[in-house]
């Protein structure tokens, strides 16, 4: 059983490949406006960012909630882990923090950039 076959754990690869998509667009295009000393201070840009950043940190909390909730089922409810050595739950387990610590990061993005919003 890989962790592709678990439906929990591809909503978290899918959600979290998006939220590396966006952060490398926002990355790329801070990057272009640093290179020919552009503002970014726009209304209708900043709101972009703002509805952006709000969808992929509710999508990676989603995600992150899921993966745990199926982690914890393994690990603790119904003891898979043991029964199952080639399951890599380790790996599920630290893929689950390392969502959360995203979820984390991109939330507080998100309340800046409401923050940045709300001073226009």
């Amino acid at each position: 059983m890989s962790s592709l076959s678990l439906s929990s754990f591809s909503y978290l690869i899918a959600s979290m490949g998006l939220q590396a998509l966006w952060s490398l667009g926002l990355a790329c295009l801070d990057g272009y406006a640093l290179k020919v000393k552009r503002d970014l201070n726009n209304a209708v840009l900043v709101s972009l960012f703002v509805v952006g950043d709000w969808v992929t940190a509710i999508l990676s909390f989603a995600a992150s909630c899921s993966a745990a909730g199926v982690t914890v089922l393994f690990e603790r409810d119904i003891s898979f882990c043991r029964r199952y050595y080639e399951l890599p739950c380790g790996r599920f387990q630290l893929a689950t923090a390392f969502a959360f610590l995203s979820w984390a990061l991109s939330a507080t993005s998100a309340v800046i950039m409401f923050w940045l919003l709300a001073s226009f």
